[in-house]
């Protein structure tokens, strides 16, 4: 539903492969192992945040987003996932 949240943990080896965005709420990346950046669709541009063992960032609703790394690292994701859609990288 509108008010729940889907809670995953992570461990990617390569950049992801898609695009997804949520239209329902915020996410928060937070990042426990390794470094992730994160690469946000924002007024057509592309925005890159570099996060590394202990911080986060936000996808706010409606945002586009996906992920690069260049080696193993994990993060921890709490999503607003009703409506969540992808697309191709």
């Amino acid at each position: 539903g509108a008010e729940g949240r889907l809670v995953a943990l992570h461990t990617f080896t390569e950049p992801w492969d898609a695009w997804e965005m949520h239209p329902k709420g915020h996410e928060v990346v937070l990042c426990t192992a390794g470094e992730i950046t994160l690469v946000q669709e924002v007024d057509g541009a592309e925005v890159r945040v570099t996060l590394r063992a202990g911080e986060y960032a936000i996808n706010p609703p409606g945002v586009w987003h996906t992920a690069d790394v260049s080696a193993p690292a994990t993060a921890l994701f709490i999503t607003a996932g009703e409506g969540t859609e992808g697309r191709p990288r």
